[in-house]
C-alpha cells in the first residue's frame, strides 16, 4: 500500500511549502512594540519625566525600588488629566500633543507618539493618580494592557499627577532576569534625573530610593546654571567651566544657537560627561561627541575626559525627532556643518584658556612644629620654621647609593615624620575625601550630631516596633487615628506624632531640602502683623506695639537670613520678603494659613545666640508648623454644616431655620472647608503614616503622655466574650 509521505522533501521536483503568513494579534504587537520602547526602568523614568516637563510642572519627584523593577514613582505638579481623558490614557498613539503628522515639523514637546504609558500598561502595572484646577477632588485609576481595570475613584489628591508603574516587566520573564541586579539601573536613572535638572533649572527635582532619608538628586529652582551644576556635580567640577556661546545666524541654511558649558585644561576626569540638549530634548549625538572628544585630545592627559553641557536650539523644521524608538536620537538639517562651528568655538576657547594649568596641592598642616634634620658629614642641623631652607643636593634627591639613608623615600616628605604627623595628614585626608563625596556634609556641625544622637538616645524601644509594623484603619476623630498593631488597637494622636516627625527631619535633612517656591513673595513684616493681630495677650487698641513687636522680629530673621536658608531653606531676600520654604517631606505642603504664626515663632522663640539651641527651636518651630493640625474652617460632615449657613444671625436669635433650603449654605465656603478636610485625611493615611513607619523614631514621652493609648485588645475582647 502506498502512503503519500505529508513531510516536505528537500530536492526532487517538489520544492518546501513557503510558510504561512498569519496576521498577529493585538496583544502580541502591543507586548512586542512595549518591549522596544520601555527597554529598561531607566527608559520608563525618562518617558515619566518627559511627560511631566511636558505638563507644565514646577516640581518633579521621582522614588524608584529595586532599580526600578518593584516600584517606579513620578509626581508633578503639572496641570494633570481631564476625567474626560482617562479612559483612553494609556492606549496606543493617544496623545494631546499633535494632531496630524505635519505637526511634527513645529513640535515643541518631548512626546508626541502616545505610546509610553501603553506600553508601560503591557508590561507593568500602572496606577494614575491626577487632579486637574478646579476640582474638589482627585481620581484614582488603574491600567493593564493598555485599558482600564476599574472605572476612577474620586480621591484627595495634590496638584498634578502621580504615576505609579509596579513589577514592571513581571510577564517577560528573560528580560526581568538580566535586569535583576538593581544596583546597575539606578546609577542611570539618577544620571538621567541629574542631567534634567542641569537643563531645567527652574524646575525642582529629586530622585532617592524607596525608604531612603536622603534624595541622591535635589536641585532647587534657580536663576543660576552653575549653581545648579554646582548642586548637582559639586564645586570641583564647577570650579573648572568656562562659559562659552555658538551662533550661526549668518547662513540662511543653517540657523542655530548654542550655549553652555565645558570644561578647562585643568578639569581631570575619568570618564567623559557629555549633556546635550537639542531644542530642550535630551538627546545624543555620536559625531559631536566624537567631535569634542578629538579637540580635548590635544589639551587633556591621556586618560582625562571633559565635562560638557551644551544646550543647541534651532528651527523645529531643521530638526528630525522621529528616527528613534526611544527619542535619543535626533537627525540634524546640515549636521556636519553645526559639529564644524561648535567643534572650531571649542578649540579656540581651550586654545585661549590654555595659557596657565593649576595643580591641586595639600598643604601641611601649619599648626605642627616642622623640623627638617640635614646629615653632612654626621653633624645633624636642625632648622627652627620661618628659616628658610636651603635647596637638597639633586645627589641627595635621587637614590644613587642604597646604603646612604638620604636617598630612601622618606626623604622626600620633610617634616611628615613623626606619627602625630601622619595622623594628622590622616584625619586632614579623609575630611577632603568626605568633601567631595558630599559637598554639603563638608559643613556639618557637632551640636546638629548631638540633638541627632538625644533623638536616638530617648527613642521609646516598644513604640518604634509598634510604628515600624502597624497598619493605618483610619481616623477617629479630627486629631485622632486608630492603628492596629498584631492584636492590638492603639489611638494616636496625629497632631502630635506629626510635629515630632517634622521635627526629626528638619534635623534629618539639615542643610539638604528641596524648596517650595511661593508665587507670590509674602512681607515678613505683614505677616507678623497678621499673628500679631491674633494675639490675645496684646489689645486691639496697642496698634504701635504690635508694630515695633513686627519690626524687631523682622529685623532679626533678616539679619539671621544667610543662616537659615543655609540650614533650612528658609529664603528671606534683600528687601525682608519671604520667598521660599523647606520640603520637610515629600508629596506634602504645610498649611498656609498658619504661615503667620510661624513667622512669629521663627523670630520670637528661636535661641539665636547658641548654636544648638538655636537649631533645636528652629527645627521644632518648623515641626510645629509642618504639623498636620486639623483645618481652621471647622469640619463641615454632620452637623457641621450649620456653621456653613448664610443666615448665622437668625440661627443665632433663635428663629427658626429650615436646614433643607440649599440657598442658605455657601457653597463655596463648603466645597474649601471639604477639600481641605478631605486632603487632611488623605496626607494623614498616604503621606504621615508611611513617613512614621520609615523615619520616626518615637521618644519615651509619647508613651505616657497621651499621644499612643492602646484602648482593644483581642485576648482581653475573646475573655469578654467567654464570659457572654
Amino acid at each position: 500500500m502506498d502512503v503519500d509521505d505529508p513531510s516536505p522533501r528537500a530536492g526532487g521536483g517538489s520544492g518546501v511549502d513557503p510558510p504561512r503568513i498569519r496576521r498577529l494579534e493585538e496583544s502580541v504587537v502591543n507586548r512586542i512594540a512595549a518591549g522596544e520602547v520601555i527597554q529598561r526602568p531607566s527608559s520608563a523614568v525618562k518617558e515619566l519625566v518627559e511627560n511631566s516637563l511636558d505638563a507644565g510642572a514646577s516640581t518633579v519627584s521621582v522614588t524608584v525600588k529595586d532599580g526600578g523593577l518593584k516600584l517606579i514613582q513620578v509626581s508633578d505638579d503639572g496641570y494633570g488629566i481631564r476625567f474626560e481623558d482617562l479612559p483612553i490614557l494609556c492606549e496606543r498613539h493617544t496623545t494631546s500633543k499633535l494632531s496630524a503628522y505635519e505637526d511634527l515639523q513645529t513640535i515643541k514637546s518631548m512626546g508626541f507618539r502616545g505610546e509610553a504609558l501603553a506600553s508601560m500598561t503591557y508590561v507593568g502595572h500602572v496606577t494614575v493618580t491626577t487632579i486637574t484646577e478646579g476640582q474638589l477632588h482627585g481620581y484614582r485609576v488603574c491600567y493593564k494592557d493598555g485599558v482600564m481595570e476599574n472605572e476612577p475613584k474620586p480621591c484627595a489628591a495634590v496638584k498634578g499627577t502621580q504615576i505609579m508603574v509596579e513589577n514592571l516587566f513581571y510577564n517577560m520573564v528573560a528580560r526581568r532576569k538580566t535586569l535583576q541586579n538593581s544596583n546597575d539601573d539606578y546609577p542611570k536613572i539618577v544620571d538621567f534625573i541629574s542631567r534634567f535638572a542641569v537643563h531645567h533649572i527652574n524646575v525642582n527635582f529629586s530622585c532617592r530610593k524607596h525608604g531612603a532619608n536622603r534624595a541622591d538628586v535635589h536641585s532647587s529652582s534657580t536663576s543660576s546654571r552653575l549653581d545648579t551644576i554646582r548642586n548637582v556635580y559639586g564645586a570641583s567640577v564647577v570650579r573648572d567651566l568656562i562659559e562659552i556661546e555658538v551662533s550661526d545666524e549668518d547662513a540662511g541654511d543653517a540657523v542655530f544657537k548654542m550655549d553652555g558649558y565645558i570644561s578647562n585644561a585643568n578639569y581631570v576626569a575619568k570618564k567623559i560627561m557629555m549633556i546635550l540638549f537639542i531644542n530642550d530634548r535630551l538627546v545624543e549625538c555620536t559625531a559631536l561627541k566624537r567631535a569634542i572628544e578629538f579637540v580635548y585630545s590635544a589639551t587633556l592627559p591621556q586618560a582625562s575626559k571633559p565635562f560638557i553641557y551644551m544646550s543647541i536650539n534651532l528651527p523645529s523644521e531643521h530638526v528630525d525627532v522621529n528616527i528613534h524608538p526611544t527619542k535619543k536620537e535626533v537627525s540634524l538639517l546640515n549636521q556636519e556643518r553645526v559639529i564644524e562651528t561648535i567643534k572650531n568655538t571649542i578649540e579656540e576657547k581651550l586654545r585661549n584658556c590654555n595659557t596657565t594649568r593649576i595643580f591641586q596641592t595639600q598643604a601641611v598642616n601649619s599648626a605642627l612644629t616642622q623640623v627638617y634634620t640635614q646629615k653632612d658629614k654626621g653633624t645633624e642641623v636642625k632648622m627652627a620654621p620661618g628659616v628658610k631652607s636651603q635647596k637638597a643636593p639633586v645627589s641627595q634627591m635621587v637614590r644613587t647609593d642604597p646604603r646612604n639613608p638620604s636617598g630612601s623615600l622618606h626623604a622626600y616628605w620633610h617634616g611628615q615624620s613623626s606619627k602625630l604627623e601622619n595622623k594628622y595628614d590622616l584625619v586632614s585626608v579623609r575630611n577632603v575625601v568626605r568633601s567631595r563625596r558630599n559637598p554639603k556634609d563638608a559643613g556639618d556641625l557637632s551640636s546638629r550630631h548631638e540633638l541627632l544622637m538625644e533623638i536616638d538616645s530617648h527613642c521609646h524601644p516598644g513604640l518604634l516596633e509598634v510604628i515600624k509594623n502597624c497598619t493605618y484603619v483610619g481616623l477617629a476623630d479630627e486629631v485622632s487615628a486608630l492603628i492596629q498593631y498584631n492584636t492590638h488597637l492603639y489611638l494616636v494622636n496625629v497632631v502630635n506624632v506629626s510635629k515630632e516627625l517634622m521635627y526629626q527631619q528638619a534635623l534629618c535633612r539639615f542643610g539638604n531640602f528641596n524648596a517650595i517656591q511661593l508665587s507670590e513673595p509674602a512681607p515678613l513684616q505683614e505677616l507678623l502683623l497678621m499673628a500679631l493681630k491674633d494675639d490675645e495677650s496684646i489689645g486691639d487698641e496697642n496698634d504701635e506695639e504690635k508694630l515695633e513687636i513686627a519690626e524687631a522680629n523682622s529685623k532679626i530673621l533678616k539679619e539671621n537670613a544667610e543662616m537659615i536658608n543655609e540650614y533650612f531653606s528658609i529664603h528671606v531676600d534683600h528687601d525682608g520678603n519671604l520667598t521660599r520654604l523647606p520640603v520637610v517631606l515629600d508629596q506634602y505642603t504645610p498649611d498656609m494659613d498658619r504661615l503667620p504664626e510661624f513667622v512669629l515663632t521663627m523670630g520670637n522663640d528661636v535661641t539665636w545666640d547658641d548654636e544648638k539651641e538655636c537649631f533645636r527651636t528652629a527645627a521644632a518651630a518648623i515641626g510645629n508648623f509642618y504639623a498636620l493640625h486639623p483645618p481652621i474652617l471647622p469640619n463641615p460632615s454632620g452637623s457641621g454644616v450649620q456653621v456653613y449657613k448664610k443666615n448665622k444671625a437668625c440661627m443665632a436669635s433663635g428663629e427658626h431655620v429650615d436646614s433643607t433650603d440649599e440657598d442658605d449654605i455657601d457653597h463655596e465656603l463648603l466645597a474649601e472647608a471639604e477639600t481641605a478636610w478631605s486632603q487632611r485625611e488623605w496626607t494623614i493615611q498616604h503621606v504621615l503614616f508611611p513617613s512614621m513607619r520609615l523615619f520616626l523614631k518615637p521618644p519615651k514621652s509619647m508613651a505616657t503622655d497621651g499621644t499612643f493609648v492602646q484602648i482593644a485588645s483581642l485576648e482581653k475582647l475573646y475573655r469578654i466574650f467567654e464570659r457572654c
